[in-house]
């Protein structure tokens, strides 16, 4: 059987052949870097209503949810871009989402779900710019994992 690709947001060339290079069995980060547009840009015939980039992304958020625990997807951490500090001054994000993934195959299962692909327009449609960088790492910190760390740096009295 032939692997389906992926077809939603234009990913870079060669990116999605490296992203199955990636070792998998070990958990998979997505950060994404995201800019909306000041009004969202519907295909025609699909959404009616005018919303803007960050209402259209809500809503993709929103519809993604079921896809994301589908393959043991959760949101590590999504908050507004604070400041530059080591890098361009001109990077500026609207909003900073990390998501974390049981493992890249995880990921990439989600990606071609053809329902999921059915939702990816509200996406497109509301972002700007954006940056996607997926990372690997042997051992997760999950937020049971921070908690037992603050727990011993406290019983330690740092």
């Amino acid at each position: 059987m032939a692997k389906q690709m992926y077809v939603g947001e234009d990913f870079n060339p060669g990116a999605l052949e490296e992203l199955s290079k990636i070792p998998d069995g070990q958990p998979f980060a997505v950060i994404n870097l995201n800019v909306y547009k000041e009004w969202a840009e519907y295909p025609e015939g699909t959404v009616t209503e005018k919303l803007t980039g960050q209402q259209a992304y809500e809503r993709y958020a929103e519809l993604s949810i079921p896809f994301v625990n589908k393959v043991g997807g959760v949101p590590m951490w999504r908050g507004n871009f604070g400041l530059v500090l080591i890098g361009p001054d001109e990077a500026r994000w609207d909003e900073i989402l990390i998501m974390q993934y049981p493992a890249r195959s995880a990921f990439e299962s989600m990606l071609v779900d053809p329902d999921y692909q059915a939702i990816v327009f509200h996406r497109t449609a509301a972002i700007k710019d954006s940056r996607l960088f997926g990372a690997i790492s042997p051992e997760s910190i999950g937020p049971m994992k921070w908690k037992i760390f603050n727990l011993s740096q406290k019983l330690r009295g740092r």
